[in-house]
């Protein structure tokens, strides 16, 4: 991998986290009202409230680093060719 390419993904990484959490801190608001998710150590909130948060903020996760590494790679394939 080029010196370009890896700060090129460095970057892209970074702002897919950011991007990432401002999502799932959004999601969140909405599908149950509350500003803050619950932390899986905060026991005034019930193990369900604590795993469905975990599950929506998992998939949130998974989808941005996805779509944030399929659009690297497509870009750095197309400077190739």
């Amino acid at each position: 991998m080029q010196p370009v390419e890896k700060a090129t993904s460095l970057g892209m990484g970074l702002l897919g986290g950011v991007l990432a959490s401002a999502l799932f801190k959004r999601a969140w608001k909405v599908a149950s009202g509350q500003d803050d998710a619950p932390d899986a150590d905060d026991l005034e909130r019930g193990w369900t409230e604590v795993l469905v948060a975990a599950a929506l903020q998992g998939a949130i996760f998974g989808l941005v680093k996805a779509a944030v590494h399929r659009a690297g790679a497509q870009t750095f394939q197309h400077r190739g060719h």
